[in-house]
């Protein structure tokens, strides 16, 4: 384990999208084995910091820096992030037709070998490994076994993004709504997943509005993020004192402190 070492170290980090900016100076640590989670009102930033981390080619950063595992995270090509071992979880997970589940995470799997210099996993090696991981998150066969999230509910499409975590066991996991649009099952085993995939070696940032899925999985960390900067950082109690009190006094309190 890389003792009292950041994995994640974001510094200043400031983004636009068309001319447009959105994070306005962001700072973040995250240590291994740490669970984080960002939360604030519509339009705050919080996808946009998910998708710059990821690599987006959509978004330009315009100012700070970003280190993953001591590497520099915004000079990587998003695929070369993702080998690297970092995953994010999409709100919105996209349907790929005519490609099946088991061929899009064999070539995703034996990419990331590839590119940690290791032999390709045979075919026999991968079904096993397909099964045991598919029991995590409690996916159906039938679902492994078509094309990538198509057709599927939006619950059986947030279990399938864990499903992908789970084979490609990255360091860390960002998660950006994956809460949005799920029933109180489909939570409970999404965050049941996430919950057994969790180690001392790897991390998670849940980005979300509700306190329901926090409760699943208790992050240490809790982080309010308002016109893209974090405004307010503080442990499990915060997260309860935004469910009872939403963000309004939040709000209030940073932009009295801007009009002084």
């Amino acid at each position: 384990m890389m003792d009292n070492k950041y994995m994640l170290k974001v510094k200043d980090l400031h983004a636009r999208i068309n001319g447009k900016e959105i994070l306005k100076g962001i700072n973040l640590e995250v240590k291994p084995g740490e669970v984080h989670a960002i939360m604030g009102p519509n339009g705050s930033g919080k996808s946009t910091l998910s998708m710059v981390l990821a690599g987006s080619p959509a978004y330009e950063v315009t100012e700070g820096s970003a280190e993953f595992n001591g590497k520099d995270l915004l000079a990587m090509l998003p695929e070369d992030r993702s080998h690297e071992g970092l995953f994010l979880g999409f709100q919105y997970p996209v349907e790929i037709p005519g490609v099946s589940m088991v061929n899009f995470m064999r070539a995703a799997v034996n990419a990331k070998r590839e590119y940690h210099h290791e032999p390709p996993m045979s075919a026999t090696d991968f079904l096993k490994m397909m099964r045991e991981k598919r029991a995590v998150v409690e996916l159906d066969n039938k679902l492994a076994s078509r094309s990538v999230n198509e057709g599927f509910s939006g619950g059986e499409k947030k279990r399938n993004e864990i499903f992908q975590m789970a084979v490609l066991e990255p360091k860390l996991s960002i998660l950006d709504e994956t809460d949005s649009g799920l029933d109180v099952d489909a939570l409970r085993i999404v965050a049941d997943g996430v919950n057994t995939l969790k180690n001392e070696n790897n991390a998670t940032i849940v980005i979300t509005h509700y306190q329901r899925l926090l409760d699943y999985l208790k992050p240490q960390f809790i982080h309010i993020l308002y016109k893209g900067r974090i405004v307010k950082s503080g442990g499990p109690e915060l997260a309860l004192e935004i469910e009872q009190r939403g963000f309004d006094w939040i709000k209030e309190e940073v932009d009295n402190k801007e009009g002084e």
